[in-house]
């Protein structure tokens, strides 16, 4: 599985974004799919995640950000809304895959820079 992730930039606060990450190769094996990002000098944190129809979200973009699938385009995005600049970050997208061997692997994507300005 090959994970692409496009849409990230720099925005105003207040502003919005969304993210599109596109998953090729063995598409059927994914469980999962999720955006997690990572801060400069903070670890890498779960910002939504979706299987089988649900969605999560971490409660700092609850109300804010929304997870979305097109299955058609095996595409999955992050629609961000009123931005702060806590939100500045590299997001990336994640995909739980169960493989032919039936281990679970996590697929990353290069990551997008999301920097949003006061």
């Amino acid at each position: 599985v090959q994970l692409v992730e496009s849409g990230g930039g720099l925005v105003q606060a207040g502003g919005s974004l969304r993210l599109s990450c596109a998953a090729s190769g063995s598409t059927f094996e994914i469980n999962t799919m999720g955006w997690y990002r990572q801060a400069p000098g903070k670890q890498r944190e779960l910002v939504a995640a979706t299987a089988s129809g649900a969605s999560n979200y971490a409660n700092s973009v609850k109300g804010r950000f929304t997870i979305s699938m097109d299955t058609a385009k095996n595409t999955m995005y992050l629609h961000m809304h009123s931005l702060k600049p806590e939100d500045t970050a590299v997001y990336y997208c994640s995909a739980g895959a169960t493989i032919s061997t039936g281990e679970i692997v996590t697929y990353w994507g290069q990551g997008t820079q999301v920097t949003v300005s006061s």
